[in-house]
């Protein structure tokens, strides 16, 4: 029995570490040389191989003067077992199909000068095609007969793109270090501040709605908000390891001011890469690099320079917080035109087409345009797995600065309270982190395996309250991880002022 359970579970586990994307590949090629195109296909209309290997290969048929919604006027000795592209039309893909189909053809491509997505057909109609179907770039055919003339042969497949990416080990890296630095540092600078935490939430919230109704004028506020924070941070940060490394510095004065050398030259530094990443800012082959590196900066010197004084505090927030981002996630849907809840729609920007359909239609633009402005917002790390998908646009996994930021609020005042108990072990730190750990896996595991983003936070600020709370219950300091007392340990040879039990002030008969 036990054996059995274990095969169905890897099974599981299997099937749902394979998903098949709408994106295909064109191979091309003749006896000199050979490139690949994006293809746009219905997998569940028209399957397709897999491997290069296993695809057929056919000759390929420039029919692109005619868009064939009839197969009257060609020849079927022209297409007969071959491949056939021609013009996207005004009549339905399935009656493109079917038109190749009764003249022999194997496959049919649709060259496209608008947006390729995902061709589909009326019910009925999808029994009726049986050769693969899929939509190209029109420009890329026409690069593709620069290059290899009439005698092009060519081979249709979709490997595979696993689910579970080499990417999600990277964002659960990044989160992890950066909650653990940013607590770490915010003990070691302990500071105490109070917040009203309803107004902060509400201002969050109105925040997002402006964004949602304005967000083509509010986004190049917040992108210059964010290059000088981030610069601000990022020195912050460096400035710190310096320190920590013993890095000395050199002062000189000019009248009245004092220069560090040390401070201009990493000022430079961070200034040039705030710079380069507001002029580079959407080029997704390798900008998401210097983001990644701003936005850690960013959080940890959020996490450092905002402290919750107090646990009472810590739950109030990440409880507020919790509901909202679990409102703007699954509720909002409800309410806007597109179907797209708002908190996708800011943080992705206008097309956030693939979310709205959960995956499962894409949109690929046929002609180069030019990239809609996104919020710098999110932790983007490319999707290692779907390189040969990334010919029709590079696919990122992303995190969400707030995934990080509010359960490492509830982590720094952990770290800070084991500095106030003088937790040598720093208990309350070390058991925070690894709750937050377990919950960004289950949230990587939920969103995995039901192939929809998820409100991060809906599975941290229950993991990490809770591991919290257990810990200061089970080393009876929940009054003071409460309230936030900090409070000395006591020398345990000093004799106390009071004997054990008394809670009055009066000994040996004075009077109080």
């Amino acid at each position: 029995m036990e054996k059995a359970v274990r095969i169905v579970v890897l099974s599981l586990i299997f099937f749902a570490s394979q998903i098949n994307c709408q994106e295909a590949i064109l191979h091309i090629s003749n006896e000199n040389r050979e490139r690949e195109y994006c293809l746009v296909h219905n997998h569940s209309w028209t399957p397709l191989s897999q491997t290069l290997d296993a695809a057929e290969q056919y000759p390929l048929v420039n029919l692109t003067s005619t868009v064939l919604c009839t197969s009257s006027g060609i020849s079927p000795d022209v297409v007969k077992d071959k491949a056939v592209v021609v013009m996207r039309g005004d009549c339905d893909f399935s009656q493109k199909a079917l038109a190749a189909q009764s003249l022999g053809a194997k496959a049919l491509l649709i060259a496209s000068n608008i947006s390729l997505i995902t061709p589909s057909a009326n019910d009925s109609e999808y029994a009726k095609v049986h050769i693969p179907l899929a939509l190209m770039r029109y420009r890329d055919f026409r690069e593709a007969q620069q290059l290899f003339g009439d005698g092009m042969q060519v081979k249709l497949y979709a490997p595979p793109n696993p689910k579970i990416d080499a990417s999600i080990a990277v964002m659960l890296l990044i989160s992890i270090v950066t909650i653990a630095l940013g607590g770490y540092w915010s003990g070691a600078c302990e500071k105490e501040r109070l917040n009203n935490m309803v107004f902060f939430v509400a201002l969050m919230c109105g925040m997002l709605v402006l964004m949602y109704f304005f967000y083509n004028i509010l986004v190049y506020i917040i992108i210059a908000i964010f290059c000088l924070a981030s610069a601000s941070a990022l020195f912050s940060c460096l400035d710190a390891v310096m320190d920590l490394i013993g890095c000395g510095t050199v002062n000189f004065s000019i009248r009245t001011w004092t220069f560090s050398v040390r401070s201009l030259i990493l000022a430079a530094v961070c200034i040039s890469i705030a710079v380069i990443w507001g002029v580079y800012r959407n080029e997704d082959r390798w900008i998401w690099i210097l983001q990644d590196l701003l936005g850690i900066a960013f959080c940890l010197n959020f996490m450092k320079t905002i402290s919750l004084s107090n646990f009472k505090i810590c739950v109030i927030l990440l409880s507020l917080l919790l509901v909202y981002d679990v409102f703007f996630v699954f509720i909002t849907p409800f309410f806007t035109k597109n179907g797209v809840s708002i908190m996708v729609q800011v943080a992705l920007g206008p097309d956030a087409s693939g979310e709205k359909t959960q995956g499962n239609m894409v949109e690929v633009p046929a002609e180069p345009q030019t990239p809609s402005e996104k919020l710098p917002v999110v932790m983007r790390v490319p999707r290692f797995s779907a390189w040969a998908q990334n010919l029709c646009g590079v696919q990122f996994s992303i995190l969400g600065y707030g995934d990080i930021i509010v359960p490492g609020l509830l982590v720094a005042y952990c770290s800070r309270f084991d500095v106030w108990i003088n937790s040598r072990k720093k208990i309350y730190f070390v058991s925070c982190c690894i709750a937050y750990l377990l919950g960004m896996m289950v949230t990587f595991a939920v969103m995995l395996l039901s192939g929809m983003g998820q409100p991060a936070l809906l599975y941290l600020v229950p993991f990490t309250l809770i591991t919290s709370a257990v810990v200061a219950w089970c080393r009876k300091e929940m009054r003071q991880f409460w309230t936030g007392t900090s409070y000395e340990v006591l020398d345990s040879t000093r004799k106390p002022l009071l004997s054990e039990g008394r809670t009055d002030c009066c000994v040996e008969g004075e009077n109080c």
